[in-house]
């Protein structure tokens, strides 16, 4: 099977998966729960895989990079254009694997789990910024002997995830 560039079209419980030939011709077209799919590519030789940019996207590219595939993620919005017609799942893995193949294409970057663990933070934290400075300043750091970050660390589910992060997370604003 002479596969040139794989695209999955990722789900909550199910993967699709096109793979197509150098001529551009569908070679393989699968459903796949995860370990399914992680078991196929670790039998395949090292292919381009694409897949759209979505949280769940990083953990497979990582595995897949791992296997020695050339992984990457696309946005969304450079996907769409290469949909041929009326939108189902072994379509878009189609339009991935079309996208993926195209030398002007914008790729995100993989990120690490560190990577997307400091993205969290930060998210959560200007959250909770915009909500006490949505009612109006409680006063300065000074006056009351706290901020946000104090309180967001204090949530026990994260409190030893925000320690290693938080002379960053304060100097970039806290």
């Amino acid at each position: 099977m002479d596969i040139a560039a794989i695209g999955i079209d990722l789900g909550k419980t199910t993967f699709h998966l096109i793979a197509l030939d150098a001529a551009g011709h569908v070679t393989l077209r699968r459903k796949f729960t995860k370990p399914k799919l992680v078991a196929l590519t670790a039998t395949l030789r090292p292919t381009l895989i694409g897949m759209e940019a979505c949280g769940g996207a990083h953990h497979l590219g990582r595995l897949l990079r791992a296997q020695g595939h050339d992984a990457r993620l696309i946005p969304a919005q450079f996907v769409k254009p290469f949909v041929k017609s009326q939108k189902n799942d072994f379509l878009d893995a189609e339009a991935i694997a079309e996208a993926v193949q195209r030398p002007s294409m914008r790729f995100v970057p993989i990120k690490t789990e560190e990577q997307l663990d400091m993205q969290t933070l930060h998210r959560a934290r200007d959250r909770l910024v915009a909500r006490s400075s949505q009612y109006g300043s409680g006063g300065t750091r000074e006056q009351t002997g706290s901020d946000s970050l104090d309180n967001f660390a204090a949530w026990p589910p994260i409190r030893s995830r925000v320690q290693p992060y938080r002379g960053r997370l304060r100097a970039r604003g806290g």
